[in-house]
């Protein structure tokens, strides 16, 4: 398994961020939030003037084995028609990206389809989508390493494109089972309160996803380790993302997590590597159930509560412009001392 070197931020600047945040032109904690983002940020990039730098939108993209139960009210070919949507600019992530000024990465991790990569996909598929693993493992060892890297590699693209903040986002119909027992895995929580309705499904349809993900539960051989659990489990983009996220933590860069899926993969990467956390701004609740209990485990207090549940990094990239502010807030507001402003707190 590929092996990550992931520190925390180094905390001996944290005094001098403190000091110039609480001597801008305001009342001491008055900006809320925007404070306690900059401060992050300054932490990440170890830096009193932080700078966001050509953000970019990460989508894997992959099929799952487990839709073959009948857990999502949405077929299975959706996964490669929506990319050719993306492609095509007409979803919801595309009109976010536009708006907010992201570059949007669109990566094969493992789509049962033949998709048209001279468009621009980016070709990282492992295998034609994952195994059912209401009946065996979704992934081998090997599946599982190589997902690893192929997320982590395309980071580094990103990096070496000059980029310091990156968002995650997910294509992949029944990605929401995978992750609802990864919560339930790595949170302790009961089963049943970690699943919702996915893309529509009604009160019948949950109990049944339900019934689907308890006997996959139930018949699962293997020795209960992190990795064995995210190999056994997991969704190849979901592994993919993992992979992404913890290069990104390696590399000293900001990480925007998006809804539930996402929320879940880095409950996964934190899990090996707790470091990973730092990194990370968790930008909105979804409204997938589970969502907000997950959140809490983590100790994240969500940017945004809009009632979003599309996944694609929609979420992270419309917070962006608070985190934006944020650092905006740091490098252009003025000091008492330099503007001769008597504080008034």
């Amino acid at each position: 398994m590929k092996t990550f070197h992931i520190t925390r931020p180094d905390e001996q600047i944290r005094p001098a961020l403190k000091e110039k945040i609480d001597n801008l032109t305001k009342p001491k904690g008055s900006l809320g939030r925007l404070e306690e983002l900059a401060l992050q940020i300054g932490l990440i990039q170890q830096s009193l003037t932080p700078s966001l730098e050509h953000p970019q939108n990460v989508l894997f993209a992959a099929d799952h084995g487990i839709v073959e139960e009948g857990v999502s009210l949405s077929p299975r070919d959706v996964t490669w028609q929506q990319i050719l949507n993306f492609l095509n600019g007409g979803a919801g992530i595309n009109f976010l990206c536009r708006q907010h000024g992201f570059a949007l990465k669109i990566v094969d991790a493992g789509v049962d389809h033949d998709l048209p990569y001279e468009r621009g996909i980016i070709n990282r598929k492992v295998r034609r989508g994952s195994r059912n693993f209401a009946h065996e493992a979704a992934l081998t060892w090997d599946e599982l390493e190589t997902c690893i890297e192929r997320g982590a590699e395309t980071v580094r693209v990103c990096h070496e494109e000059g980029s310091n903040v990156l968002s995650f986002g997910e294509m992949g119909i029944g990605n929401t089972s995978p992750s609802a027992l990864w919560m339930h895995f790595f949170t302790g929580i009961p089963l049943e309160q970690c699943i919702g309705a996915g893309s529509g499904l009604d009160a019948k349809g949950i109990r049944h996803k339900t019934d689907v993900l308890q006997r996959a539960l139930n018949q699962y051989e293997g020795d209960g380790s992190t990795w064995d659990l995210i190999r056994y489990f997991g969704g190849l983009e979901m592994v993919m993302a993992i992979g992404a996220m913890l290069q990104a933590a390696e590399l000293k860069m900001t990480i925007l997590v998006d809804g539930f899926i996402m929320t879940s993969c880095i409950l996964a990467a934190s899990r090996v590597y707790p470091e990973v956390l730092p990194y990370a701004i968790f930008t909105h609740c979804g409204d997938e159930a589970g969502h907000r209990q997950m959140l809490r485990h983590l100790h994240a207090r969500p940017l945004l509560n809009l009632g979003l549940r599309l996944g694609e990094g929609t979420g992270a990239v419309c917070a962006f412009p608070l985190v934006d502010s944020a650092v905006r807030m740091l490098n252009e507001m003025d000091s008492f001392a330099h503007a001769e402003i008597t504080k008034y707190f």
